[in-house]
């Protein structure tokens, strides 16, 4: 194996363990140390990639945003191929996001709230993610219920970020099925006009 792929494998394994800690118990609750110990690295090893924790968070978060970014087209495309609009198939997929058994709500929205620092760099990223989440979300209304539709395209995404809210907080998976019906109701109303 040559340099630069211990580098590169050192790399992912302490992002691997770093998002996985982070998203299981916190980015306050883990430190360094923990991850070091869980990713079988020496400590210069994740210096030499990660100046800081703060460097870290901010690149588990973008780690997290394309393992998210897979994942949903992925699984959308599993329930588009059983006859799913893109809108319903993204709410199936939020649906089954949801039961997953470790899961903990959403990796930016957790990162906001504990790094209370709309100036920190993972908290900029996190805002930057939404954006483009929203983007997505809009997206698919378009792609299923036409150009009309994207008129309830924002209080669609709040629906579905207080969606995710919810079912970490009641631990269940009802949520996305109240904010599908709902913004079954706001598409309707947009596309009358």
């Amino acid at each position: 194996m040559s340099k630069a792929q211990k580098t590169s494998s050192a790399r992912k394994r302490i992002l691997e363990t770093a998002e996985k800690l982070f998203y299981s118990e916190g980015i306050r609750s883990v430190g360094i140390d923990r991850v070091i110990a869980e990713a079988g690295v020496a400590k210069m090893t994740l210096y030499n990639h990660f100046s800081s924790k703060d460097e870290l968070i901010l690149e588990v978060l973008k780690y997290r945003e394309e393992q998210f970014e897979a994942w949903i087209k992925q699984a959308m495309e599993r329930n588009q191929s059983k006859g799913m609009s893109p809108l319903q198939a993204f709410f199936a997929s939020i649906r089954s996001w949801f039961k997953k058994a470790d899961y903990r709500g959403c990796s930016f929205i957790n990162a906001t709230a504990e790094l209370a620092d709309s100036r920190h760099a993972a908290s900029q990223f996190s805002t930057e993610h939404k954006r483009r989440f929203r983007e997505m979300l809009t997206d698919i209304i378009i792609k299923s219920e036409g150009p009309k539709a994207a008129a309830a395209a924002p209080a669609i995404h709040v629906l579905v970020e207080g969606a995710i809210v919810t079912s970490v907080c009641e631990g269940n998976a009802e949520a996305a099925d109240i904010a599908e019906q709902a913004a079954n109701i706001l598409i309707a109303k947009a596309k009358r006009g």
